[in-house]
């Protein structure tokens, strides 16, 4: 798809670019700083909050890198920006505070996190915040329904879906067999209509990015890269990667 050039320019750092032994932690200020210093496109992660906040952290619940075990979605977006991290001074931004930060420094890609409850309250909240931000970004889901909702809501924001092959993880137990395979197999492309596909490293080559990259011209990225044989994987299987651990 033409236009999409900048998505693919720069290797992206997952989550930013972290390093919790450093004090430099997922999806905060200092992991995000040290991408843009480095030249690396970002991803990000977007949670709703209690009152319809869109922030930007990637577990459902506090614990594995904060203080507390508080779902998200229970507190209000004032309470989540009071949480202390283990490793930093850092503290939880919202979406719209990182376009902020970010300004066009660098590519953002943001990551709608979904429970698939066809809750819509956070791709409503996050194209209503980046409609005024002017910097490239994109959004995208393991969920192919926040998608399609955003296709309804803003159709020239840039959209993608997340997606791998087997989906055998413990986060993915309440899905239906028939879903699994639908994600897999891109097959609610119809429906979704994404700009671009990620896909896990591993699982490449795969018939539904193959199509959407090699029939549909749909960019593809490659997650998460960590290591040597995966980064070569992502070199001949994919157009750009999106990386942990290491700096290309």
């Amino acid at each position: 798809m033409s236009g999409l050039d900048w998505l693919t320019a720069q290797p992206v750092a997952h989550r930013g670019l972290h390093d919790n032994a450093a004090g430099v932690v997922e999806n905060t200020t200092s992991a995000f700083a040290a991408a843009i210093a480095a030249s690396f496109a970002i991803e990000t992660d977007l949670q709703i909050s209690r009152d319809g906040e869109a922030m930007v952290h990637h577990d459902f619940a506090l614990g594995r890198l904060t203080l507390g075990s508080r779902q998200l979605a229970a507190m209000t977006a004032a309470g989540l920006k009071e949480v202390p991290f283990k490793a930093t001074a850092d503290r939880m931004m919202t979406l719209g505070e990182l376009c902020d930060f970010v300004a066009g420094r660098t590519p953002m890609l943001i990551e709608l996190k979904s429970r698939f409850d066809a809750d819509g309250r956070l791709v409503e909240r996050a194209a209503k915040v980046l409609r005024a931000y002017a910097g490239r970004f994109a959004l995208m889901s393991f969920d192919p329904a926040p998608i399609a909702a955003l296709r309804a809501l803003a159709p020239d924001m840039t959209r993608g879906i997340v997606a791998e092959r087997r989906y055998v993880d413990s986060e993915w137990r309440d899905l239906t067999g028939k879903q699994k395979r639908s994600l897999a197999f891109l097959l609610h492309a119809q429906r979704s209509r994404p700009h671009f596909i990620a896909y896990q490293v591993n699982d490449l080559p795969s018939p539904g990015p193959w199509i959407a990259r090699n029939l549909f011209g749909r960019p593809l990225l490659a997650w998460t890269v960590r290591t040597d044989a995966e980064r070569e994987r992502a070199k001949r299987r994919a157009d750009q990667m999106i990386f942990e651990g290491f700096r290309p």
